[in-house]
Order: C-alpha cells, then structure tokens, then sequence
C-alpha cells in the first residue's frame, strides 16, 4: 500500500514538474512573438514618420523657392534684353548717316518701350523660410517607462474552469475566480478543436457560465478562460486549458415541415409567413429523463393562446397544438397544460431571450388491479423567468426517450434548443 502510495505521489509530482516545465515554455514563446512583433511595428511605425517629415521638408522647399526662381528668371530676362540693346545702340552709332538715323529711330523707338529701370520685387530676408526640424527627446523617457512597465508574468491565473457539462449539441462551461484579491469585470471564453491550432472567442461578459453550442458528439474540444480587471484594458492570463466532448445526439427540429425555416445545424426553427399550421416535432426521440431540456426563445411573433413548447410521448400529425393528450407544455402567455388540461399554476408569459427549462425523472410505477404493467409517473419541473412549477405526468406505460415540439400560429417566433 505504501508503495503503492508512493508510486502515485511520484507519477504527480512528474506531471505537475510538466506541466510547470510546458507553461514556461509556452510563456517564453508568447513573450517572444510579442516582442518580436512589438518591434517590428514600432520600427514601422518610425519609417512611417520619418518618410512623412522628409515629404513635408520637399513641399516646403519647393514652394518657396518657386518664387525665387521665377524672380531671377525676369532678372536675367531684363539683363539679357538690356545686353541686346546696347549692342544695337552702338551698332547704330557706327553705321553711315543715313543708316545710322534709321538705326538711331529704330533704337530710339524699341528703348522706349523697354522699362530697363523695373525689376521684380525682391522678398525680405525675414519672410525666406529657413527649414529646422524639432525633435522633442523628452519621447524617448516616455516610450522608456512604457516600455519598462509594459508585459507582467503571472505565477497563476486570476480564474479557472471549474466544470464542463455536456448538452446535447453543446457543452456548458463554468468558471470561477481563484484570487480573492482580484476584482473581475469582464471574462473571455474560448474552444477549440483539439485537433486545431487556433483558439477562437466564444464569449465575452460578466457572467460565470456560459454554453457552447455547435459541439460535433464525441470530438474532444479545449477550453480556457481569462478576466479583465476592473478599470483595466488588457486581459489576465488565460486559465489552464480544460478538454470536454459531448457524447449526447444533438436536438434537432424535422426539416422540411412548410411552416418553419431551420438553421443549418436545425437547432433553431424559426415561424416562417407560411399559412400552413401545426406542431413541429423534433426529428427523433432524442430527449431522456434526467436530462434538461433547454429552449431559448430568441425572438417573438403576435402571441396566440393556442401557442405551445413542450414534450410528447410520439409524433401525432392533426393537432395544431401540444395542448393535447400524451403531451406536457407551456403557452407563449405562460399557461401549462397537462394532458391538454390547464394547470391553475402559471408561468410568466414568454418574451424575446426568455429560457424554458424541462426536467423529468421517474418517480414510481403505479399498479393497478387490471394488469400488472400500470401507469407510468414521472415528475415534470417547467421552469421559466426564474419561476417554476412541479407536477406528476401519468402515462399509460414507460418511456426511455420522448419528442419535443412547438407551434406558433404567427410568424416571427424563433427558437433554439439545446
């Protein structure tokens, strides 16, 4: 026994010196990427700004010296003129009497209309610009202490995974802070395939629980969760991951039944404008006792009194309600019928997100003095809005599995089982 004892004690403290030994690793590659990624972007973001101030050095300079060149331009343009003219005056002095009159004329008469006395205005030295870059060092102490307080390591996670629960098609996770001094205000939940490489967002709120629909049955999946800080941004550590699979059949709604459209994974029936009416059924008997069956009602139509979710023993074509016999629900106006008798116990009336909730278990077989196989009892708790009513549902024999159902007289409803 003592061995035996030792043994285990050994095999723990070998997994638990892994699993230390894995999340340091894991921890050393996280703080590696990030910072390796850090860099890289902040070395963009510098060749950003830097080719951003010298493209603003270019415009300036070539929108002040514009001006400076066309001025010099006139200049040499008068220079030039005033170089040809006296060029000609001189020609026009040499030349012979007559000629020289008509070059003197034509010098005469071109010098007049050449203003060699105007010049273009010249600006001030003050109002040149003269370029300087301002750089502020003070940006380095910032990014320093930013940097020096940027990344923490924690020893543990603020919060854990503390139960998973397999639904049919899904699977519920629980969580639970483990350090007291730890204020949460937000939490994240991720999954997983465990043949995945990429965790992806499921949730994010306050609440503790959450379910994971669109679970495949017996595929192993990864959980983790962390927390946000009160008054903080960045997210905590994530939680241990936790692997959880379903080994329950999915509920599914009957395709092809013309009043109600089905989502892809037919767990969502939604009221469609088709005249047609009667009871959707599920598409086999997928629901045991002991089980909870869960429906969401995501959105809502007019309401009708005839209106039902519930369970049945079998499939019954015929009736536009499972206010009927061999069958157990509630009305959209929160009326509970049994057998197709009203209850005098209510539930509240059923609005957008309101959870319907079905639990049974057997309770006794009751014998008569006819035959020996009797009435069948199992105990029914509805619950509804944080309220719920109990009662025993006789049938003529026993059940392993029953059908679940819905009629809704007016399009809008839509609603999700799980």
């Amino acid at each position: 026994s003592s061995n035996a004892t030792s043994f285990v004690s050994c095999v723990l403290q070998n997994f638990l010196k892994y699993d230390i030994k894995e999340s340091a690793s894991q921890t050393r590659d996280v703080l590696r990427q990030h910072f390796n990624d850090l860099k890289g972007t902040l070395r963009k973001l510098l060749d950003e700004r830097l080719v951003s101030l010298l493209q603003e050095v270019d415009i300036i300079e070539q929108e002040t010296i514009k001006p400076l060149d066309d001025c010099q331009k006139l200049i040499e343009h008068g220079v030039n003129t005033a170089e040809d003219l006296v060029r000609e005056g001189e020609i026009a002095i040499l030349g012979g009497v007559g000629e020289k009159n008509e070059k003197l004329w034509s010098f005469t008469k071109k010098a007049s209309h050449i203003q060699l006395d105007s010049l273009p205005e010249v600006p001030l030295l003050v109002d040149v610009p003269c370029l300087s870059a301002q750089l502020d060092d003070s940006i380095l102490t910032i990014v320093k202490d930013q940097i020096f307080n940027h990344g923490t390591v924690a020893s543990r996670p603020p919060v854990q995974i503390e139960e998973l629960i397999e639904k049919p098609g899904g699977i519920i996770v629980r969580w639970c802070k483990v350090d007291d001094d730890f204020t949460a205000q937000d939490y994240r939940l991720q999954f997983r395939k465990s043949t995945s490489n990429h965790f992806e967002d499921v949730y994010v709120g306050s609440e503790t629980e959450f379910i994971v629909l669109h679970i495949d049955p017996n595929v192993d999946y990864q959980f983790r969760v962390c927390a946000r800080g009160d008054g903080r941004q960045e997210w905590s550590p994530w939680s241990v991951p936790q692997m959880g699979h379903s080994t329950l059949v999915p509920h599914e709604w009957t395709a092809g039944f013309e009043g109600y459209s089905l989502s892809s994974r037919r767990n969502i029936a939604l009221r469609n404008d088709s005249q047609a009416t009667g009871v959707l059924y599920s598409s086999a008997p997928t629901y045991f006792c002991g089980q909870t069956l869960t429906f969401r009602v995501e959105t809502v139509g007019q309401p009708d009194r005839r209106d039902s979710i519930g369970v049945c023993v079998e499939k019954q074509n015929g009736y536009d309600s499972l206010q009927r016999d061999q069958a157990v629900c509630i009305g959209t106006n929160g009326a509970v019928f049994v057998n197709g008798k009203e209850m005098t116990n209510q539930l509240p009336a059923v609005t957008s997100g309101s959870t319907v909730t079905f639990d049974m278990e057997a309770v006794t077989l009751v014998t008569t003095n006819n035959n020996d196989t009797g009435n069948f009892k199992l105990r029914v708790t509805i619950s509804s809005n944080n309220r719920e009513v109990v009662f025993d549902w006789l049938l003529d024999q026993s059940y392993v599995s029953l059908y679940f159902g819905c009629s809704f007289f007016y399009p809008g409803w839509k609603v999700l089982v799980f």
